[in-house]
């Protein structure tokens, strides 16, 4: 099983500093809140996003491609590879620079999905890949899906 980054966390300290903003008065005491308040939301938002890390996987099985997720609630997803009809990678402006993409599984299935064009929708997601990783899986998810008795690769 594979383990991804979850981009969230630079969103999350964002919205942590903005509460502290919000919450604090004016003068020396109230900076004093700002900063703590500040520290207790980045540490909270470390602290679920490591869990969220460590508990993101996936695996490329015999019969299908494999995602488990959640820190609380646990979600397991099996795609066939016979399910599988697109495979693509996006990646924001924000992604390029940082070096990572998101892979999209597109299934008959899930392809209505709300979402846009993000991929949001797609049954099969893997934010927070490095750029290599998302073509190798997606080159053997396509190959996997077009040859679905000779199941060998990663």
């Amino acid at each position: 099983m594979f383990s991804i980054i979850p981009l969230t966390y630079f969103t999350s300290v964002f919205y942590g500093i903005l509460m502290g903003v919000g919450v604090a008065p004016s003068g020396v005491g109230g900076l004093l809140i700002f900063l703590i308040i500040t520290g207790f939301w980045i540490f909270l938002i470390h602290i679920c996003a490591k869990l969220s890390y460590k508990n993101y996987k996936y695996e490329l099985t015999e019969d299908g491609f494999r995602k488990e997720l959640g820190v609380l609630r646990k979600k397991y997803v099996t795609i066939p590879y016979e399910r599988i009809q697109n495979v693509d990678i996006y990646r924001s402006i924000i992604a390029r620079i940082l070096g990572l993409s998101d892979l999209n599984i597109q299934t008959a299935g899930a392809s209505g999905y709300p979402g846009g064009g993000r991929g949001y929708g797609a049954e099969g997601r893997l934010p927070g890949l490095s750029k290599e990783d998302a073509e190798q899986v997606r080159d053997e998810l396509i190959h996997r899906a077009k040859n679905p008795g000779s199941n060998q690769g990663l």
